[in-house]
C-alpha cells in the first residue's frame, strides 16, 4: 500500500517458520554450521558475503502477501508549521562554542504561566455586564482557555526532542493527546489520532497506546554513536610513601602529578573517534629511577568503524528523523486541539443562547398566565366565572413560576460555564457576578457543504483531518523502527585503527644509582652527573610528533549472538506493531467517512426541523391569539386559552432547541471536515502565541435584536 511519496520502507514478508527455529539436535547442528560458515568468511576477508549470509540465515525468500490492504487516499501532509509558544527555538542549543560558550551550561529559565485574563475580556464589560459575540468568545478562548494553554507547551517540548536526538540519544516522544479539561459543551472527541501520547498500561503489562495500538519497540535497533563531542579531563595529585619490601625495593617517597585529557566524538557514518592525551610529573626518592622529576607524555587516537550492525548514516540518524516527525505530529495535534476547543466553545455559546431565550419565553408565559389569572379574578368578583376557574389559573401561574425559576438557574449555570471556558481567572468578584449577554443568533442559511456531494466532503476530510496526518507520520516512525530492528539482526563487526606515541624526559635523579658501576668493587656508586641528560617538556612533546616511540595497529571486533533470539523477537514484534498501525490507518479512513456522512445528514435534518418548528410556533401563536379573541367574545374558556398557551410554550422550546441543534451540527460538520479554521479565519500562529491579532469572522450568525438582560430574580410569590 503506497502511503507516502519518497522514502518508502521496503517490507519483507516473513513466514512463521522464519520466526521459529528447528527443535532438538537439528537446531543445534544448524547453528554450529552457521557459525562455522561465518568464521570461514571472516577468515577469508569477505565481510560482504558474511552480511549476505547473516541476512539470509534462517529466512526464506520473501513471498508475496496473500492479500494486500486496500489502497487508501493519500493524506496531504502539512509542511512543518514551526509553531512556538515562546520566542526561543528549543530545537537549537542555548549557546555556541565560539559565540557564547558559558550560556551552554546555564539552566534554562521558563517564565511562570500568566493567570491574568486578556485585555479583550475587560473591553467587553459594559455597565457590569459582558456583551459577548461568538467571535469574541472564540478569540477569548484562544487567549485564555486552559486546555489550549496547556497544549501550547507541547510545541516547545517537542522541540527539545530534536535537540536531544542531535546528540544520538533516543527521543522521548511527542505529546499529542487532546486536553479536555474545560467543562460544558457537547463537542465530540472524534478520535485521538495515530500519534503517540495517551499511553496506558494493559492488564498484561504491555504498553497499550491510543486505540489499543501496541507501542513497545519504538527506537529498536543499535544505539547510535554519541554525536556530541565531549572532552574529559582527570587531574590528580598523589603523594605516596612506600615501605621497603626487598633489597631492590627500598623505602621511597613518590609525588605523582597527572594531567590526562580525552576527546570522544561519534559520527553519523557509525564511526567513533577517541583521542587520549596523558601527562605526568613524578618525583621520587627511589634510587632505581633515572629521572626525578620524570616527565612523561603520551597520546593515542583510535578510530572504530561499524561494518555490519550500526553501519550507515541512515541507521545512526534515525532518531533525528523520528524527532522531526514527532514535531510535525505535535503541530498537527495542536491544530486538532484548536479544532476541538473552538467547537466546544461554540457549543457552550449556543447553549447560553438557548438558556437566554428560554428564560425570555418562560417570562412571556408567566406574564400571559398572570394576566389571565387577574382577569378571571375580576370576573369572579362580579360572579361571571366559577371559583374553580381561578384556582386553576393560580395553579397555572405557580407552574409557570417554577418553570421560570428552573430556566433562570440553567441560565446562571450556563453563564458560569462559558466564563470558565473563555477566562483565565474568575477570582474577580465583579467578573464572576457579571451576567453574560450573548449578542449573536444563528441564521439558518444554507451552506455549500449541505448540497456538496458526500464523496467530495469525504475526500476533503481525508486531506485535512489532523488525526490522519498523525497516523501517517506515526507509520513513518514505525518504518524507521523497522529498519533499525532489521539492522540489529546483524552481528557486530567493527574495524579499528589506532596510532599513538610516547615521550619521556626530565632531570637526572639525585638518588640515581649506577647498578653496573660497582661490579668489580662490590658497591653500587651513584650515577655520575649528566649520565642521563636533562630533557625538557618541549622535547617530550616533540618526540610525540616525530614518532620516535610510535604505537600503531589495526584490529577487528566481532560479536556473533548464537541463536539471535532477542533481535529476532524485537524485529518480529516491530513488524507486527507496524501491521497494527496499518490497520488502524484504514480504520480511521472508514470512521472519518462515516462521521462526514452522519454530520451532513444531521445538518440537513436539522434545517428541516427548524423549518417545521418555526411553522409549528407560528401556528400555535395564531391559535393563542384566536383563542383569546374567542374568550373576549364569550365563545371560549380560560382553560382553552391556557391550553393553547402551554402549546405555544412547548413550540417555542422546540424551536429554540432546533436552532441550537442546527448551530451545533453545523460547527460539528466543520470540525469533521477540519475546516473550522478556514471558515472562521483563525490563525494558528496567533493561537500558538496566545495573542489574537485578528478576531475570527463567524459566518451564519446575525446580531440579536434583543440584548436586554432577562430577569434572573425569582418571581415574587403572590
Amino acid at each position: 500500500m503506497q502511503l507516502f511519496g519518497t522514502g518508502v520502507f521496503e517490507q519483507q514478508e516473513e513466514t512463521v517458520s522464519n520466526l521459529r527455529g528447528q527443535a532438538g539436535r537439528g537446531q543445534a547442528s544448524s547453528r554450529l554450521r552457521a557459525v562455522a560458515a561465518v568464521m570461514l568468511m571472516l577468515a577469508a576477508g569477505n565481510p560482504a558475503g558474511f552480511a549476505q549470509q547473516v541476512a539470509g540465515a534462517g529466512a526464506k525468500a520473501p513471498e508475496k502477501a496473500a492479500s494486500e490492504l486496500p489502497s487508501a487516499p493519500a493524506v496531504a501532509l502539512t509542511e512543518p508549521l514551526n509553531l512556538r509558544a515562546t520566542a526561543r527555538d528549543f530545537s537549537k542549543p542555548a549557546g555556541r562554542f565560539l559565540g557564547d560558550p558559558i550560556n551552554m551550561y546555564r539552566p534554562t529559565s521558563i517564565p511562570k504561566a500568566s493567570f491574568v485574563n486578556s485585555v479583550r475580556l475587560d473591553d467587553l464589560v459594559k455597565n457590569g455586564k459582558i456583551y459577548l459575540s461568538l467571535s469574541d468568545a472564540i478569540a477569548l478562548a484562544l487567549e485564555n482557555n486552559f486546555d489550549i494553554a496547556i497544549a501550547r507547551y507541547d510545541l516547545d517540548i517537542a522541540d527539545t526532542d530534536i535537540l536531544r536526538t542531535r546528540t544520538g540519544a533516543a527521543p522521548l516522544g511527542a505529546p499529542s493527546a487532546l486536553i479536555t479539561g474545560t467543562l460544558g459543551g457537547s463537542a465530540t472527541i472524534l478520535t485521538t489520532g495515530g500519534g503517540p501520547g495517551g499511553t496506558s498500561v494493559g492488564s498484561g503489562g504491555a504498553g497499550s497506546g491510543v486505540n489499543g495500538l501496541t507501542l513497545t519497540t519504538a527506537g529498536a535497533g543499535p544505539t547510535p554513536e554519541a554525536l556530541e563531542p565531549s572532552v574529559t579531563s582527570a587531574i590528580q595529585f598523589e603523594r605516596a610513601e612506600s615501605p621497603q619490601t626487598s633489597a631492590f625495593a627500598p623505602r621511597a617517597f613518590t609525588n605523582t602529578d597527572q594531567y590526562n585529557f580525552t576527546y570522544n566524538q561519534g559520527f553519523l557514518t557509525g564511526t567513533a573517534l577517541a583521542v587520549g592525551f596523558n601527562n605526568s610529573r613524578i618525583t621520587t626518592s627511589s634510587p632505581f629511577s633515572v629521572y626525578s622529576p620524570e616527565l612523561s607524555s603520551s597520546f593515542k587516537a583510535t578510530v572504530t568503524q561499524h561494518l555490519l550492525q550500526g553501519a550507515g548514516i541512515w541507521v545512526n540518524k534515525r532518531f533525528i528523523y523520528q524527532a522531526r516527525n514527532n514535531r510535525r505530529i505535535t503541530d498537527s495535534s495542536f491544530r486538532q486541539q484548536i479544532l476541538y476547543t473552538v467547537n466546544q466553545v461554540e457549543t457552550i455559546y449556543w447553549g447560553l443562547v438557548q438558556a437566554y431565550e428560554d428564560v425570555q419565553a418562560k417570562q412571556r408565559a408567566l406574564e400571559q398566565s398572570t394576566k389571565l389569572e387577574g382577569d378571571d379574578r375580576k370576573q369572579l368578583e362580579i360572579g361571571t366565572v366559577a371559583p374553580l376557574q381561578v384556582v386553576q389559573d393560580q395553579s397555572s401561574v405557580a407552574g409557570d413560576k417554577q418553570a421560570l425559576i428552573s430556566s433562570q438557574s440553567a441560565l446562571n449555570y450556563q453563564q458560569q460555564i462559558i466564563k470558565q471556558a473563555i477566562a483565565r481567572n474568575l477570582n474577580d468578584p465583579a467578573l464572576s457576578a457579571a451576567p453574560v449577554i450573548p449578542t449573536d443568533r444563528v441564521t439558518v442559511e444554507e451552506i455549500p457543504e449541505e448540497k456538496q456531494p458526500v464523496e467530495e466532503l469525504v475526500q476533503e476530510a481525508f486531506q485535512q483531518r489532523p488525526e490522519l496526518e498523525q497516523a501517517v507520520l506515526t507509520l513513518r516512525n514505525d518504518e524507521i523502527t523497522l529498519k533499525g530492528a532489521r539492522n540489529a539482526l546483524l552481528p557486530v563487526l567493527d574495524v579499528l585503527g589506532f596510532y599513538g606515541a610516547s615521550g619521556v624526559g626530565g632531570s637526572q635523579s639525585p638518588n640515581c644509582l649506577n647498578l653496573f658501576g660497582g661490579i668489580s668493587t662490590g658497591t653500587i656508586p651513584p650515577c655520575t652527573p649528566n649520565t642521563y641528560p636533562t630533557i625538557g617538556y618541549g622535547t617530550v612533546l616533540n618526540n610525540l610528533a616525530n614518532s620516535s616511540s610510535p604505537d600503531k595497529g589495526i584490529g577487528f571486533n566481532v560479536t556473533i549472538p548464537i541463536g539471535n533470539k532477542y533481535a529476532q523477537s524485537v524485529q518480529a514484534r516491530s513488524l507486527m506493531e507496524y501491521r497494527q498501525a496499518e490497520l488502524r490507518l484504514e480504520q480511521l479512513y472508514t470512521q472519518i467517512r462515516m462521521q462526514v456522512v452522519n454530520a451532513q445528514f444531521a445538518l440537513i435534518n436539522d434545517r428541516a426541523q427548524v423549518q417545521a418548528s418555526m411553522a409549528a410556533r407560528d401556528f400555535q401563536q395564531q391559535s393563542v391569539d384566536a383563542e383569546i379573541k374567542k374568550l373576549h367574545l364569550g365563545a371560549s374558556t380560560t382553560a382553552n386559552v391556557l391550553l393553547q398557551d402551554r402549546n405555544l410554550a412547548t413550540a417555542e422550546d422546540t424551536l429554540i432547541a432546533a436552532h441550537r441543534a442546527y448551530a451545533n451540527d453545523r460547527a460539528g460538520l466543520y470540525q469533521v471536515l477540519a475546516s473550522t479554521l478556514q471558515h472562521y479565519g483563525i490563525n494558528l500562529n496567533d493561537a500558538a502565541s496566545g495573542k489574537v491579532e485578528t478576531a475570527p469572522v463567524i459566518p451564519g450568525v446575525s446580531l440579536s435584536k434583543d440584548t436586554a438582560e432577562p430577569s434572573t430574580n425569582p418571581p415574587a410569590a403572590q
